[in-house]
């Protein structure tokens, strides 16, 4: 038995859809604006294309209704057939790329809209639009009138040429009550400001008294200036304008292949790599949007941008780039423009460097550990913290062939004092890329050693003590090594500056492991203790060293009493704990409390003042 089969068309619930533009496709119903905008843009190109230095007038009037009217090609009767009555088709375009409906050759690229979707956009703010049109392509074609609802009902009626003067279109839309905040004269005007700002043809706002807003304006990098001062300041008036901060410099940005121009603005103050700024992105003047993060490489977080362009593509909302070959070619060609404003500032204006070296610092790091030249420039001038101080690396290099880096914050606090004081040059490298681009020093500077610190090369350079003076401390020092030793730690004494400081602890990475492992163990039980048992490591002991030419060291190897020698030992250790500044666990706060605790006890209890002064005398 034959089948049959028939022709169906998909129905659409316009109150559906709009809702459905309004909280997903949009981000607000601001947009409408932008969309009558481009229309209107977009009608006046397609007009230009085909009769050069016709009118190019975009006029918005507010008040209880608001009207947007171009001077561009307009609609004949059989065009709004085709395109205000159909979902989703655009006069822009036909199925082959080529305009639809006027009969011009004009590129897509011409256009700024591409989706056949922006007029309806407008009904998120009105129940009621109505739109009314004369052909420029047609001129004897009448007039012609559609009004839409938002329920889906629509009605077309043509009207005499005398009706509609000139060739254009005028969009009248009603305001809903819900949405009558986004059609204020006020908020029209601010809207037409952050939309159209740039664009080419002459955009005028008329309020309900009749006074105009001119909204565009061509930018600084389109005009002419007396003199390079004069365009720089221009550029910065503008980014404070827009930005609301003086930048620390413009950089201007020209990519002709993309059709791309604007200004990079050097923000003035520190800002985390975490925090990407957002860039403001034109397309063919119609702003696109000012969040978009991805116009520049992720390195470069220290510059806003404001940028116009015909090449790149939006997304079908409108408010986002899309993400394709284009856009990461003009997003490496911005990078690299970035990079050479960078790089020149070290020939050009090295005070300017400095400054911007000062407050931006880290994002000039992680750009030169991938980028030998720009690392050949500016490394020399990078500000590192060592044990001179924050200092650069061609100064501290000048003064120590040999560089020392640790590979954590805590191993820097650790020896920094005791490096410092037997002459060590020790930078560093626990902060974000600092250790990666020490190591590169000697390919910046030759002749400059550069190896990580390990802490038996602190302990090399501290002297080991008499041998009387070792026999007389072996008492205590056994003592404290059997009392230490519970945090996998031996005591060890010895002479060494500065001798303000009584105990250095000196571990390494592998020994912090270690301890972890072994507090995680004994905090379990069944399977993870064993699995964690498995992986016990035979590694080098932390030290903890006592500092010989101290006085309270050289007090506290005298005591004879075991009780007060253990909670000496104890003191001394949670002493050197709060010295590398490195996160205290819960057993070793307890050591701390433990500690002060019983010393306190013990002056109480025994009437001394110290351990090792003489008695105190009773009244």
């Amino acid at each position: 038995m034959p089948t049959s089969e028939s022709a169906h068309t998909f129905q659409v619930d316009l109150r559906g859809l709009v809702d459905l533009l309004s909280h997903h496709l949009y981000s607000s119903p601001r947009v409408y604006l932008r969309e009558l905008l481009q229309n209107a843009v977009d009608a006046i190109t397609a007009r230009q294309a085909a009769a050069p230095g016709s009118p190019a007038t975009i006029t918005v009037r507010t008040g209880e209704t608001l009207t947007v009217t171009d001077t561009g090609i307009g609609l004949t009767e059989a065009d709004v057939h085709r395109f205000l009555a159909t979902i989703g088709r655009s006069s822009k375009r036909s199925a082959d790329g080529s305009l639809d409906g006027s009969g011009l050759d004009a590129a897509r690229g011409d256009f700024i809209g591409q989706f056949g979707i922006g007029l309806l956009a407008c009904f998120v703010v009105a129940d009621e639009i109505t739109v009314l049109s004369r052909s420029a392509a047609d001129p004897a074609a009448p007039a012609v009138e559609w009004r839409g609802h938002s329920d889906g009902r629509y009605t077309i009626r043509t009207l005499p040429a005398s009706a509609v003067p000139e060739p254009g279109t005028t969009v009248r839309l009603t305001p809903r009550a819900d949405n009558a905040e986004w059609t204020t004269p006020q908020q029209v005007v601010s809207l037409a400001r952050h939309y159209g700002g740039l664009l080419r043809y002459e955009v005028t706002v008329v309020g309900p008294h009749g006074e105009t807003h001119q909204v565009n304006e061509t930018p600084p990098w389109e005009q002419t200036h007396r003199s390079p001062l004069a365009r720089r300041e221009a550029m910065a008036a503008y980014g404070r304008h827009l930005f609301d901060f003086t930048p620390l410099d413009s950089i201007e940005l020209d990519l002709p292949a993309a059709g791309l121009r604007g200004v990079a603005y050097v923000l003035p103050t520190a800002m985390s790599p975490a925090q990407r700024a957002g860039h403001r992105v034109h397309l063919k003047g119609m702003l696109l949007t000012d969040q978009a993060p991805e116009l520049l490489p992720e390195w470069a977080f220290f510059v806003r941008c404001v940028v116009d362009t015909t090449s790149l593509r939006p997304t079908a909302s409108r408010e986002a780039l899309y993400e394709d070959g284009t856009l990461s070619a003009v997003r490496d060609a911005l990078g690299e423009r970035i990079r050479d404003w960078l790089t020149g500032l070290a020939a050009s204006d090295p005070s300017l460097l400095h400054r911007f070296i000062d407050t931006h610092h880290l994002a000039v790091k992680a750009l030169a550990r991938y980028d030998d030249e720009l690392l050949r420039i500016v490394l020399p001038w990078l500000p590192f913290e060592t044990t001179d101080g924050n200092v650069t690396l061609e100064e501290f290099a000048r003064a120590h062939p040999t560089v020392l880096v640790t590979r954590s914050v805590e191993e820097f606090r650790q020896v920094a004092p005791i490096a410092s004081a037997a002459g060590l040059g020790v930078v560093n490298g626990g902060y974000t890329y600092d250790r990666d681009l020490v190591h590169r020093l000697p390919e910046i500077r030759p002749g400059t050693a550069v190896t990580d610190l390990d802490p038996a090369t602190v302990t090399a350079h501290l002297d080991a003590v008499d041998p009387s003076a070792e026999l007389r401390a072996a008492a205590f020092l056994a003592v404290a090594r059997e009392t230490i030793s519970v945090h996998d730690c031996d005591v060890v004494l010895r002479d060494f500056q500065p001798v303000t400081a009584p105990a250095l602890l000196l571990d390494n990475r592998e020994a912090r492991h270690e301890r972890t492992r072994s507090s995680l163990a004994a905090d379990s039980d069944g399977l993870w203790a064993d699995i964690l048992g498995s992986l016990r490591e035979e590694t080098p002991r932390a030290q903890l060293v006592l500092n010989h030419l101290n006085p309270l060291v050289r007090q506290a190897i005298t005591i004879a009493e075991r009780g007060l020698a253990v909670t000496t030992a104890e003191a001394l250790y949670g002493q050197a704990l709060l010295l590398s500044r490195r996160p205290l666990r819960a057993s070793e706060s307890a050591l701390l409390n433990r500690a002060f605790i019983g010393l306190l006890t013990h002056a109480m209890h025994t009437g001394t003042a110290a351990p090792g002064s003489e008695p105190r005398k009773e009244l």
